[in-house]
């Protein structure tokens, strides 16, 4: 296949741009705004995430262009840090869709990323992609937007999929490296009133998942096991597997402290996703591991 991944320097670029290279007849490209040296059937395209370029005639013909651009949130929202997050991930958007009306042959799938934090705060309800609430704050705005630029593009030629993904759980980035390392520092108690849900799939499943859905209809999917966890059970079954068999609690109030130290918002944690890949299993994917107990770290 040809596959294009914009923003694909990132941890899920990453993981993506490892499984396509296992097949040597893939041609992978990336967008990015870092120059990278290019590597057998990997090649870097120089971007800025807004403006046309050279870089728009490689998308002619593929199978699949992926877009996973924008700025982490991981982050202090501070009105310069929002503008950026919402411009690096509306102007992306924008352009790469403005590109794909253009060519004569379009990529023959676009998967935008979204996230499954666009749902409100639920620690009673399901979300699914049919009964899902969004909510009204920062970041389920950010996500609104991100999807309303997608939808505003008509594109006859190429079938459209929308991922709305959770915490992806693994040891090659992400939040996992920085959750095992407060529980290894003693930090491994419940954070919060630990009720809050945590919504997460697996770096394996992420990538048999977006694999998956090339061949599904267009639309909206969740990507998340089917069994979110509590806060307080999650760090509880991460103690035992990281051998920790004492963990201190963390009020709400030292979470909001800590954030500030570190240039986070306390919201990454603190806010309970409870989310449910409903489309997904309709379409008959299994998950190689759905539970925590399972998840190899």
């Amino acid at each position: 296949m040809k596959i294009i991944i914009a923003g694909g320097t990132g941890y899920l670029g990453r993981l993506l741009s490892s499984h396509f290279l296992k097949d040597q007849k893939n041609k992978i490209f990336i967008l990015s705004r870092t120059e990278k040296l290019n590597k057998r059937n990997l090649h870097y395209l120089k971007w800025d995430g807004k403006t046309r370029g050279y870089w728009e005639q490689f998308l002619e013909d593929a199978d699949v262009l992926i877009n996973l651009a924008g700025k982490s949130v991981n982050c202090r929202y501070t009105s310069e840090n929002k503008e950026e997050i919402y411009a690096s991930r509306t102007e992306s958007t924008h352009i790469l869709c403005r590109v794909v009306q253009d060519l004569k042959k379009p990529p023959k799938v676009f998967i935008q990323s979204s996230s499954a934090t666009i749902y409100r705060h639920s620690e009673d309800k399901l979300m699914t992609e049919r009964r899902g609430e969004i909510g009204v704050d920062f970041s389920m705005d950010v996500c609104k937007k991100w999807e309303i630029v997608f939808n505003l593009y008509k594109l006859p030629k190429t079938k459209k999929i929308i991922t709305r993904t959770s915490i992806v759980m693994g040891n090659k980035g992400g939040a996992l490296p920085m959750i095992k390392m407060l529980v290894m520092l003693g930090f491994g108690g419940k954070q919060g009133n630990g009720k809050q849900f945590i919504s997460w799939i697996s770096e394996e499943d992420y990538v048999r998942s977006i694999i998956h859905l090339l061949k599904q209809e267009e639309g909206v999917y969740n990507l998340c096991v089917p069994n979110p966890l509590k806060n307080e059970t999650f760090q509880r079954k991460l103690r035992m597997k990281l051998g920790m068999y004492f963990g201190l609690n963390t009020p709400e109030w030292l979470l909001k402290l800590g954030s500030r130290i570190v240039g986070a918002e306390p919201e990454l944690i603190l806010k309970s996703r409870r989310v449910y890949p409903e489309k997904l299993l309709k379409t008959g994917f299994n998950f190689k591991t759905n539970n925590f107990d399972a998840l190899t770290i």
